[in-house]
């Protein structure tokens, strides 16, 4: 009983905040279905309900289910994930709805996270486009493909916070910002669940991974968080809060422990803040999982843990079938309570209900859809449109591009020819066989116009070992066992006939993702090598640049001439890359995490707080300052920060006044100019610094966005709205408020390049 007791404490000593949100009114019709149903279960059924399972077509984890069909027929499952097309889930459907005595049907799961078959950029990627509808697009495409192929909900978005760029699952995620990520998790949640869940072409969201998941220690998958509320509420929880407030039907608890208590069993999380607080009224699922990790965690063992599970507020049990074979025997030992079980069971079967699971259990099983609504070419287009405005240029010396569609260009580097790795992480349902590599997209692009030559010109990694792990689930780049300096000679034999030279490097897909984690995260030393050598030839050299994560680039940035970060851009990245470097399209990509200059800075965020004894925005080296002795503080990117073949200047800053009172507002304004002599779009940032606070503010906080389009020199005014709400932040009684005092107003074009002007709060 020790560990009970002492998780029972811990809970008992968060504080409770002063409100609560009450629950969003639920369908009475829904309700008499649900609670007729109910009175006809048995305990064993209500127990097999909560019992998700998977089919293991896709690998998510390192446990496999056993027996699905069987337990299926007994009653004994409430869904399965990872199992794909309508007549397979037709198939497994009609067990559940024609050997179980209430004939209860089963929900249909898998992680469609940036597309289905269609897949577009990263979330990271995808993030970096500052186009909010264009990313709800994304996600009405992947839930029209996902549905029409059998599934019904979806574990995503992962709206998880992270500002530690070793994390591996950075690239799952929408950056550092909570105000940013928010408005991408309302996105995502009304792409996936549209207006009505009960359509053919919607399926339910699943919010992950609750919570903190991104601030994990260290930087390591899995690992502890320890955070004060503060921080909690006014950085990290914003996104699952806004993703609730849209409507997410399904949440998912995280891996990690916070402050002490793991999430899966963290009352506190699950009931008091999700629940009570926010009012969310759906239901909970562990991860992959979860349950039997409590384990390791050291809170008992798998009676115990799921007991406390439960008693949490967790209503789905992920593959470890703790609730399936230990509560029946918790409930007759008074463990846990009958209303537990209940609230769980109701929670499941509303889920379905809501999805029309109940009134047609194979209203996701029409294979017509599934022959004609996969890969559509509207859906590459959008997929390919995505895909260039998520790219971020991040440095053009010169003007080198865009290129000229002429001469020869030798595409060289380990991301060069392999297709299985535009996609990106957590791709689990794409075509990595047919997918076109950057070479071939270029090609499909550039046609006669431009000869394309490509080499390997160095192995992803010098280490084997370390490649096959970077390279795992169809990921594979083939090795070259020769001497690296035969290799390179190769290379540089073929970049002679060349008049530019494209070196695809970085990452490989899976080098970031989960389980993914890195101490060092630059360019690998063979790639680096490699680059050295092309830069020696004297040629012109463009890195496009394939990463997960934000990169160190200090070397790259001081050598090479222009830098293309092209993350991974789904279905379509290489024709994307091709026609952004030869300027079809003018990139418009803007950073949502911070670049550091090195491993040593991390994590790194713009909107960090000041210290007693700050150090000047930009300045170097000071002695009793807070500062680093070998490197100055500043990124070697910014958030926010983005080039354009074009050029955009800001000027005329204007608030139409000075102070406002509670409940009023504030309007700015800008003038936007494009300078240059290419059309394009510029995402115009709005910050606020609250100069005065009962509690330490961060230095700026963004509070708004537009993304703009002029052509060559056009101007506009940008007009933003700034109303008492966006001043509001939770106080130290964790209160919801804006404090009366002085206030500054930024705009202009990343975190760090900014207009001013000073406003106060009455």
């Amino acid at each position: 009983m020790k560990q009970w007791t002492s998780l029972l404490v811990a809970v008992a000593l968060v504080p409770t905040l002063a409100f609560t949100q009450p629950a969003k009114k639920q369908d009475p019709k829904m309700d008499k279905f649900i609670s007729e149903l109910m009175k006809k279960m048995t305990v064993d059924e209500k127990i097999g309900q909560l019992n998700l399972v998977t089919a293991g077509e896709v690998t998510t984890g390192t446990t496999a289910s056993t027996g699905v069909e069987a337990k299926i027929a007994a009653g004994q499952i409430g869904g399965i994930f990872s199992m794909t097309t309508p007549k397979k889930i037709r198939a497994a459907q009609e067990l559940a709805v024609n050997k179980t005595r209430l004939k209860i049907p089963m929900i249909f799961g898998l992680d469609v996270i940036h597309g289905y078959k269609t897949t577009f950029p990263i979330p990271l990627g995808l993030s970096a486009t500052w186009d909010i509808p264009l990313i709800e697009k994304t996600a009405r495409i992947a839930a029209q493909e996902a549905t029409a192929d059998g599934i019904n909900w979806t574990f995503s978005p992962m709206v998880d916070i992270s500002r530690d760029a070793r994390w591996g699952r950075i690239s799952e995620g929408s950056g550092e910002d909570p105000y940013l990520g928010s408005q991408i998790a309302r996105a995502m949640v009304k792409g996936y669940q549209g207006d009505d869940l009960t359509a053919v072409n919607t399926m339910m969201a699943c919010v992950k991974h609750w919570a903190l998941y991104g601030a994990a220690e260290s930087g390591k998958d899995y690992n502890t968080t320890d955070m004060s509320l503060h921080r909690m509420y006014n950085e990290y929880f914003p996104p699952y809060k806004a993703a609730v407030e849209a409507g997410a039907g399904t949440v998912m608890t995280s891996f990690n422990d916070i402050n002490g208590i793991p999430a899966t069993a963290n009352k506190w999380l699950v009931t008091d803040v999700l629940r009570k607080e926010w009012g969310f009224n759906g239901m909970v699922v562990t991860d992959y999982t979860g349950i039997s990790e409590l384990i390791d965690h050291g809170l008992g063992d798998l009676k115990q843990v799921s007991a406390l599970s439960i008693k949490a507020g967790v209503d789905m049990d992920m593959v470890s079938e703790g609730f399936l074979n230990t509560l029946k025997q918790s409930l007759q030992d008074g463990k846990v309570s009958q209303s537990d079980i209940d609230r769980a069971c109701r929670l499941v079967l509303e889920a379905k209900y809501k999805l029309g699971l109940f009134e047609d259990p194979y209203r996701y099983c029409n294979e017509d859809r599934a022959q004609t609504e996969l890969l559509t070419p509207a859906n590459l287009k959008v997929a390919r449109d995505a895909a260039t405005k998520s790219f971020v240029l991040l440095k053009n010396d010169n003007q080198l591009l865009p290129l000229q569609k002429k001469g020869t260009v030798a595409v060289i580097g380990p991301l060069a020819n392999t297709r299985a790795n535009m996609v990106g992480t957590w791709s689990v349902s794409s075509d990595l066989v047919n997918t076109p590599s950057l070479v071939e997209g270029m090609q499909s692009v550039l046609g006669n116009q431009v000869k394309i030559v490509t080499h390997l010109g160095s192995n992803l990694l010098e280490d084997a070992v370390y490649q096959e792990h970077a390279t795992m689930f169809g990921r594979t780049i083939p090795r070259d066992n020769r001497p690296e300096s035969e290799i390179v000679a190769e290379a540089l034999q073929i970049a002679a006939q060349a008049d530019i030279i494209v070196a695809a490097l970085g990452e490989s897909s899976e080098m970031s993702g989960e389980s993914s984690s890195r101490t060092e995260i630059g360019i690998p030393a063979i790639q680096q090598r490699l680059l050295s050598e092309l830069l020696k030839t004297g040629k012109p050299v463009v890195l496009v640049l394939f990463a997960g994560r934000p990169m160190t680039l200090t070397w790259e940035n001081e050598h090479v001439p222009a830098i293309l970060n092209a993350w991974f851009g789904g279905s379509e990245t290489g024709a994307a890359v091709a026609e952004v470097l030869f300027g079809d399209v003018n990139p418009s990509g803007k950073l949502t995490a911070t670049f550091p200059r090195n491993v040593g800075q991390l994590p790194i965020y713009y909107a960090h707080k000041n210290t007693g004894r700050p150090l000047a925005e930009g300045g170097s080296f000071q002695k009793f300052r807070s500062n680093y002795i070998d490197v100055i503080n500043s990124p070697l990117f910014p958030f926010g920060y983005g080039l354009s073949y074009t050029t955009f200047d800001y000027s005329d800053l204007k608030l139409d006044k000075s102070s406002i009172k509670a409940g009023q507002s504030i309007q700015a304004s800008v003038t936007l100019s494009n300078t240059g002599k290419y059309d394009g779009e510029e995402v115009v940032q709005l910050y606020i610094k609250d100069v005065v606070g009962s509690i330490t503010r961060p230095v700026k906080e963004l509070k708004g966005f537009k993304k703009v389009f002029l052509k060559a020199g056009e101007s506009t005014t940008v007009n933003f709205t700034v109303s008492e709400e966006e001043l509001k932040f939770y106080n130290n009684d964790l209160k919801f408020v804006a404090e009366p005092g002085d206030f500054i107003l930024y705009i202009g074009k990343n975190s760090q390049d900014l207009l001013e002007s000073k406003f106060q709060l009455k």
